[in-house]
């Protein structure tokens, strides 16, 4: 049975992940900022349902030694990490013109966005790449969960917009880095989800959902995400490291 680690498991498309991978016999620990007597009863009943060990560790990824502390809980309670999903991820606080954002904004979301998945992908890479050498039959595989906000500009909310454009470019670095130790690194780039990070502008991408903003004509679920990565590490694609996967209903499609 192998394991994974997914950041920001919780709630959203975090928890769609975890869902799509506990439902495909992987060990999951998954974390988030809430404490952990609010998420132990969702780690024991994903163990209970699917027949797999199921953890929860509070974790701030922007924080150094938060990070440490869940690679090392994590190895302590599973042995070895197999995949790593870098989910966790947040929105501006406030949706401000670029004219207007603040520096702290700027800061906060590119600290949890963009350098806690690099620096916990670096601690966990380490981690695979000595097994690799170690014994030949370990496999490890890593998945960022980035976003259409990659390639579409939103100038309200600019700050997330850089943080995941940072993100794809890291899925190209650490792909680059690890090919040599058959590592692969993929990227799964959702559209319009619904969840709580978009729970606010509901009424907004309602309207722009009908007037044909996406071919598939509905928002996506963290579902859809949790399936592409579940088919990402069973090792679905083997010749496609470095490659992301667009789920957002066809909306990336130009059209006239």
């Amino acid at each position: 049975m192998k394991n994974a680690l997914v950041t920001g498991g919780g709630r959203g498309i975090g928890e769609g992940i975890v869902e799509a991978l506990a439902r495909e016999g992987w060990n999951v620990a998954f974390c988030g900022r809430a404490p952990l007597e609010t998420r132990e009863d969702q780690a024991t009943e994903l163990a209970s349902r699917y027949g797999v060990q199921a953890r929860y560790f509070q974790c701030d990824v922007s924080n150094t030694s938060d990070r440490e502390r869940l690679v090392e809980q994590t190895l302590g309670s599973f042995g070895e990490i197999n995949a790593l999903v870098n989910n966790a991820g947040v929105a501006p606080l406030v949706r401000a013109d670029i004219l207007e954002a603040s520096e702290e904004s700027y800061d906060r979301v590119m600290n949890i966005n963009l350098k806690g998945p690099y620096f916990l992908t670096q601690r966990v890479a380490r981690d695979m790449v000595e097994r690799k050498k170690l014994n030949a039959g370990f496999s490890g595989a890593i998945v960022n969960i980035c976003s259409v906000s990659a390639t579409v500009a939103s100038v309200s909310r600019g700050e997330y917009c850089l943080s995941k454009a940072g993100v794809a470019m890291a899925t190209k670095l650490w792909a680059v880095r690890l090919a040599e130790f058959g590592i692969p690194v993929y990227e799964v780039r959702p559209g319009i989800i619904k969840s709580d990070m978009t729970s606010a502008v509901t009424a907004k991408y309602d309207k722009l959902i009908a007037e044909g903003l996406t071919l598939q004509p509905r928002w996506g679920l963290p579902e859809d995400v949790g399936k592409a990565v579940a088919m990402l590490l069973r090792g679905d694609l083997p010749y496609s490291t470095g490659q992301s996967i667009d789920v957002g209903g066809g909306m990336d499609i130009g059209r006239l």
